[in-house]
Order: structure tokens, then sequence, then C-alpha cells
């Protein structure tokens, strides 16, 4: 259970909340790591320097998980997907028109 499970309304809304937060936050490290200003970070991942002041402070209502991973791959990371099947399937019950 994360922040996102209190906050968001559904398991999937506070699912790509915790995805958008662990890719900015990388995004934002491998930014500190290579000791860009704000400035040399715009000109190099081709967005503005307001932008990227959205993405040092956390505004992660600004970015959607798209906009994440190419900034995520303009860095040098490597985004995978994991498919966890960590939830109960009785809770997702398949073709009886509920959805969750």
């Amino acid at each position: 259970m994360s922040v996102w499970d209190d906050i968001m309304d559904t398991p999937a809304e506070a699912e790509n909340m915790r995805v958008r937060a662990a890719l900015m936050r990388a995004v934002r490290e491998r930014i500190g790591a290579f000791g860009w200003s704000q400035t040399v970070a715009a000109a190099n991942l081709g967005i503005t320097q307001p932008r990227v002041s959205e993405l040092m402070n956390g505004r992660i209502s600004k970015f959607s998980l798209d906009a994440l991973v190419t900034l995520a791959d303009q860095v040098g990371i490597h985004v995978a997907i994991v498919a966890d099947s960590g939830r109960d399937a009785a809770d997702y019950p398949i073709g009886s028109g509920t959805h969750h």
C-alpha cells in the first residue's frame, strides 16, 4: 500500500501515479548526476526551462507517463515493464460486465 492508494480513486490510477513518480525521480536523479543546470537540461532534452523546473519540483500532474518515458530515454534510462499479477484475480472478474 502506498500514499497513492489512499489518494487516488482506483487501483489503476494509483499504479499509474506510482510508475510516474518512480520515472520522475529517476530522471531528476540522472539530471543531477550529470550536473546539468535547468537551462542545460532544457536544451539537452528539447523542452523549455519552465518544463524542467516542473520536473525538478516534482509536479507529477504536469507529466504523462508517455512524456516521462521519453525523458527517461533521453537521459539514458531504459524503461522496462514488469507485469506483476500480485492482485487477487477474484477482484477482477473477466466477462462479468463489471469493470474496476
